[in-house]
């Protein structure tokens, strides 16, 4: 992932976002292992060692390859956005005696504000960077719970916010599959209901899901 990852920044032709991607997830940054490890949640989805990085590639991934579908998108404002937009949980999650756990930031403050601070002080360090192509990148940290009763402290105002909102949902909700399949007894077909999909969950190759597991 971090390989990918590595060549996925590489493709950005925006120099100014290029430098503002080194600061925060740059090899030699002082973010980077804590965002490598991190989990992406506490229970729904990617809620595990690496999550973080796995679930911010996967919507970046995404994002990049739907960017040249439509038109009028900034493709390197999306994918850097995309990126960053779960930076909050840096600070908002944290292991504790071997459980992921809810900091006191987190539960104070909420891991958009958290992350919003952390991308605007790093952006505030870099001379020179130009002011529309920063609101661009907050605006989609912002909102990239797509709802003001989701969490958002706005909803996505432009095309590149739009769409890190539906990618990142998309990402989160096939993820809680995921989880519920891990944990899909072998030879079932149905999971009971959850939360998070808000149905039961139906796998129809149940057969060889405890070999898809195992693997």
């Amino acid at each position: 992932m971090e390989a990918d990852l590595r060549e996925l920044i590489a493709t950005i032709q925006d120099a100014d976002l290029r430098r503002l991607l080194g600061e925060l997830l740059g090899e030699g940054s002082r973010t980077w292992s804590a965002f490598r490890d991190a989990p992406a949640a506490k229970r729904y989805h990617q809620a595990y060692r690496h999550g973080l990085l796995e679930h911010s590639l996967s919507v970046a991934q995404a994002v990049s390859a739907i960017s040249a579908t439509f038109p009028g998108i900034d493709r390197d404002v999306a994918v850097t956005g995309a990126l960053l937009h779960d930076i909050g949980k840096l600070d908002a999650y944290e292991w504790r005696a071997g459980e992921i756990e809810m900091t006191d930031e987190g539960r104070l403050h909420g891991e958009i504000p958290l992350g919003y601070h952390r991308v605007r002080t790093t952006i505030e360090s870099l001379e020179g960077f130009p002011p529309q192509t920063a609101q661009a990148v907050l605006h989609i940290i912002l909102s990239h719970h797509g709802a003001l009763e989701h969490g958002s402290p706005v909803v996505p105002c432009t095309r590149e916010a739009t769409l890190v909102h539906m990618i990142d949902n998309l990402g989160g909700r096939l993820g809680s599959f995921d989880r519920i399949e891990r944990s899909l007894p072998a030879g079932e077909r149905w999971a009971a209901y959850d939360r998070a999909i808000g149905a039961g969950a139906y796998f129809a190759a149940a057969a060889g899901g405890a070999d898809r597991r195992a693997a």
